[in-house]
């Protein structure tokens, strides 16, 4: 009898598309229940990158704690419409962390602002987002861009930069993305958020550490091979999840200045040890040859390897 040999990648990619395809929906409509029922969980609101080519909303993901989404990181394009769906609850945040101000990462703020203008929260919310530079404004220029009493976009919204009991403070936090090694942003009963700067071609960047309930999540952002402090700096810190990105193969012509290619994937996963790596963030070129990207993954890599879809839940 002849013997056929399967790669890793391959049954991997099958199993995906086997779990996506059991529903005419390719969404966990359950998710929120799922992660609201454990101590710690990660929900992917949003799976896509900048291109709508498929039913995948902009990179956006929630930390649930003790059944509250207590941490939103990031809010792209098309996350309003997950949010409800998740049914969070805008009052549950403990802050928002951005990891840098392209527009499949932030372009969702308008709308959850708005949103929260009629959630009756009157606790502050403590927002975290990256220092600018001469090509992107720092974050709390984009808030003011937004919101701004003067100059604003949406400057109805005013009030959250004010003192006033029409809407809940905002308290911005700027993070630099120069400064070397793991900045600690909250460290609290609840939870730790620490972040650290990554390198995403010209654009300002962040990662992002949370700890809770002895459970270490890790949201690398958007990050290229020449993040090396991010790498020296978590190096052997056993994360039970390791985030990452899904944006290019390891074919010819890809912008490896912007993002890490699979095999760097791999390496870094490695690295840090990280118990679960979960890709999100998913674009055409790699999603379409998944295959050959978990395969150039375990190259490094020989633990378990999710993908991400809107909605999906991983209770840790």
């Amino acid at each position: 009898m002849k013997s056929i040999t399967i790669s890793r990648g391959k049954i991997l990619a099958a199993l995906f598309v086997t779990l996506t395809a059991c529903s005419d929906e390719p969404r966990n409509t359950n998710g929120k229940d799922e992660c609201s029922s454990h101590p710690v969980a990660v929900q992917t609101l949003g799976s896509g990158g900048p291109i709508a080519d498929d039913h995948r909303a902009g990179s956006s993901n929630t930390v649930w704690l003790d059944g509250k989404a207590r941490l939103l990181i990031d809010a792209g394009a098309g996350v309003f419409a997950r949010y409800a769906e998740a049914g969070i609850d805008f009052r549950d945040h403990s802050a928002v962390l951005l990891t840098h101000l392209h527009g499949d990462h932030a372009a969702g703020i308008p709308s959850l602002l708005n949103l929260g203008s009629f959630s009756r929260r009157k606790e502050g919310l403590s927002v975290f987002g990256p220092t600018g530079n001469n090509l992107f404004p720092s974050t709390t220029e984009f808030f003011d861009a937004l919101i701004g009493k003067e100059s604003g976009a949406f400057r109805y919204l005013h009030p959250y930069l004010e003192q006033s009991e029409a809407l809940p403070p905002i308290r911005i936090s700027e993070v630099d993305v120069s400064q070397s090694g793991m900045q600690t942003l909250m460290d609290s009963s609840d939870f730790f958020v620490g972040a650290i700067g990554v390198h995403h071609l010209d654009v300002p960047s962040l990662s992002y550490v949370i700890k809770a309930k002895g459970k270490t999540i890790v949201f690398a952002g958007d990050q290229s091979f020449l993040s090396e402090d991010f790498v020296t700096t978590l190096r052997n810190s056993d994360p039970d999840l390791l985030v990452m990105h899904n944006a290019i193969s390891m074919s010819d012509g890809q912008p490896r200045g912007l993002h890490r290619d699979p095999e760097s994937i791999g390496a870094t996963a490695a690295a840090l040890g990280a118990k679960t790596l979960l890709l999100t963030h998913h674009m055409q070129r790699a999603i379409k040859v998944q295959n050959e990207v978990n395969d150039a993954i375990a190259v490094n890599y020989s633990g378990p390897v999710l993908l991400a879809d809107d909605l999906s839940c991983f209770p840790l």
